[in-house]
């Protein structure tokens, strides 16, 4: 399985960026999709997250701002980041939880900059 994430870039406070990551190789169906987010010295952390069946899951930081979602038939997962700061800055990794082959799987990362 791969995982090519797309839609980094620079943007200033307040503005907008959509990341996509689309998955090949074959996935089972019932997998969790999701955005973590990594910054110097810091621990991978959770962005947002959705089941196959369309539930999602916000970190606190997010929630109302960025919108996560997917197309099961493009086995793609998209992050729509609206009202960004400066604190949402880091290198964003998709990843892709399959439930039946219990593997996890991750893209490269997208680096998003956000400047005041």
């Amino acid at each position: 399985v791969q995982l090519e994430a797309s839609g980094g870039g620079s943007v200033q406070a307040g503005g907008s960026l959509r990341l996509s990551c689309a998955a090949s190789g074959g996935i089972f169906r019932l997998n969790v999709m999701g955005w973590y987010r990594q910054t110097p010295g810091k621990q991978r952390e959770l962005v947002a997250s959705i089941t196959s069946r369309g539930s999602t899951n916000y970190a606190d930081s997010v929630k109302g701002r960025f919108t996560i979602s997917r197309d099961n038939a493009k086995n793609t997962v998209y992050l729509q980041m609206d009202s960004l700061k400066p604190e949402d800055t880091g290198v964003f990794y998709c990843n892709v939880r399959d439930l039946i082959a219990a593997t996890n799987y991750w893209g490269q990362g997208t680096l998003v900059t956000v400047s005041s």
